[in-house]
Order: C-alpha cells, then structure tokens, then sequence
C-alpha cells in the first residue's frame, strides 16, 4: 500500500484498532477475517453498530461462500481470498476511496 502512495497505519489487534482514537480519520479498513480475538468480520460489525462505518476489505485464506454472502449483504467494500493480486486489494481500495 505504501508502495502504492497510501498512507497506512497496522495494529497488531482488532481491539488495538478499536482503541485507537482517531478512527475517523480512516477512509478505509483492511482486515483479516480470521484474526485471534475479534474477527475481521465482527470488527466491521462493530464499526457498523458503533456509527462508525469504515469502507472495509476482508481478506481471508479460508473462503467461505456464506460468510462472503453475509460479509457483502451487511456492506463489507470487498471480500477476497487469499493468494490475491496486487490489482484487486488496489482495485477494492480505490473503490474506497472513491468520492
């Protein structure tokens, strides 16, 4: 992402990230959905219910069609399975960023 021109911050935790007091200064999430403690799933959840809504990418390494389904139908930005390419986590942060 740095790479790429982004500005990025990395928390070694979902509840790191939480804690962090600028979180509106974010204009996107990327989040792994299986993280140890919160989920990246239940960390957009908590975004969503905290009025805190993040354009969010979830990326995982063990697709799930019904969690994508659910990920996606509660707004989840994009959801992507691991190995990647580069073109689409950049694709789904431009779409982010989008105005």
């Amino acid at each position: 992402m740095r790479a790429s021109g982004y500005t990025v911050e990395t928390f070694a935790s979902a509840g790191e990230f939480l804690a962090f007091p600028r979180l509106d200064e974010f204009a996107c999430l990327i989040a792994d959905i299986n993280m140890p403690g919160i989920s990246g799933l239940e960390l957009f959840r908590r975004l969503i219910s905290a009025g805190r809504p993040i354009p969010t990418i979830l990326i995982t390494a063990y697709p799930d069609d019904a969690a994508r389904t659910r990920a996606l139908n509660d707004g989840a930005l994009c959801y992507l399975t691991k190995p990647f390419g580069d073109d689409d986590l950049l694709g789904c942060v431009r779409r982010a960023l989008e105005p």
